[in-house]
């Protein structure tokens, strides 16, 4: 089998240091091993709120470290814990105005992931209340819709996930990624990834390991081969979601996940089109 090529690889979930939980490397790390492989961007995210500032600084530290000598972007996100106020649109707005590319609906403070936890749900996020979106979630998709940014599902449950994304494409927002439907938290079943590709032309963002607690990892790979034959490689996105010490670092996670799908009968163009050409639309960058 052929090797494969890291060059304008896109990543849109890694996470780096700074953070409450020791990451692999810090933000200018992970730029420098972004530029070292030829990769074109990558998205910073973290449960504790914001990431586009330091996005920002790591670009503005590319140009003046490297100049014009690579084609490389971070981009920065916003993810609505409790740390920012839960669903708070203005929390979003700012964020969104300062270059943020990626909504994430809360994962810590999810009731899912809460209640999964075993921990009292009392103080967590609600996205869906009596079978609707709460209702100041229509002004976080407007916000969305409007600067054409990605709305991510992030730890809510397959349950919420539906009326979140139906709410979502009915108030216009055109990018929806569904996010690590394959961890156990989220544990979406491939009949409902099947479906909800079917009928709402979503992307599936299958990631390369999960947590399965106490620090102890998951290979996702065989699984993700499956659901890529089973959905179509047109709404699967490959990302790592890496950035633990636990697991090897990030320019290797990806690289090994590109070579199993390569190795196991996913055609080079069609991981291709799961590694650049997917993000590449959703980030708003040319492919």
């Amino acid at each position: 089998m052929s090797k494969v090529s890291m060059k304008g690889v896109i990543d849109m979930h890694v996470h780096t240091n700074p953070d409450l939980r020791l990451r692999a490397y810090d933000d200018f790390e992970m730029m420098e091993a972004g530029i070292r492989v030829g990769a074109r961007a990558i998205v910073l995210k973290t449960h504790q709120g914001t990431t586009m500032d330091r996005a920002y600084l790591c670009n503005r530290h590319n140009e003046i470290v490297h100049g014009k000598t690579n084609n490389f972007t971070m981009f920065g996100s916003i993810t609505l814990n409790k740390v920012v106020g839960g669903i708070n649109p203005k929390a979003v707005d700012v964020a969104l105005k300062l270059g943020a590319k990626v909504v994430w609906l809360p994962t810590q403070s999810a009731r899912n992931h809460m209640v999964k936890n075993n921990l009292d749900p009392a103080g967590c996020v609600d996205v869906v209340r009596d079978g609707k979106v709460v209702p100041e979630l229509n002004d976080v998709f407007g916000l969305i819709r409007d600067h054409n940014a990605v709305l991510g599902t992030a730890h809510v449950s397959p349950e919420e996930a539906f009326i979140v994304v139906e709410a979502a494409r009915n108030a216009g927002v055109k990018n929806i990624v569904v996010t690590h439907p394959e961890w156990w938290i989220v544990d979406m079943s491939v009949e409902d990834q099947v479906r909800i590709v079917k009928d709402y032309d979503v992307i599936l963002e299958r990631c390369y390991a999960q947590n399965m607690g106490g620090g102890k990892y998951k290979s996702n790979l065989p699984s993700n081969a499956e659901i890529i034959k089973e959905v179509g490689y047109q709404n699967v996105m490959v990302d790592t979601d890496g950035g633990q010490t636990e697991n090897p670092h990030w320019e290797l996670a990806m690289e090994e996940y590109m070579q199993y799908l390569v190795d196991h009968g996913i055609p080079e163009e069609h991981v291709y089109h799961m590694t650049r050409t997917i993000p590449s639309r959703l980030l708003g960058l040319e492919d």
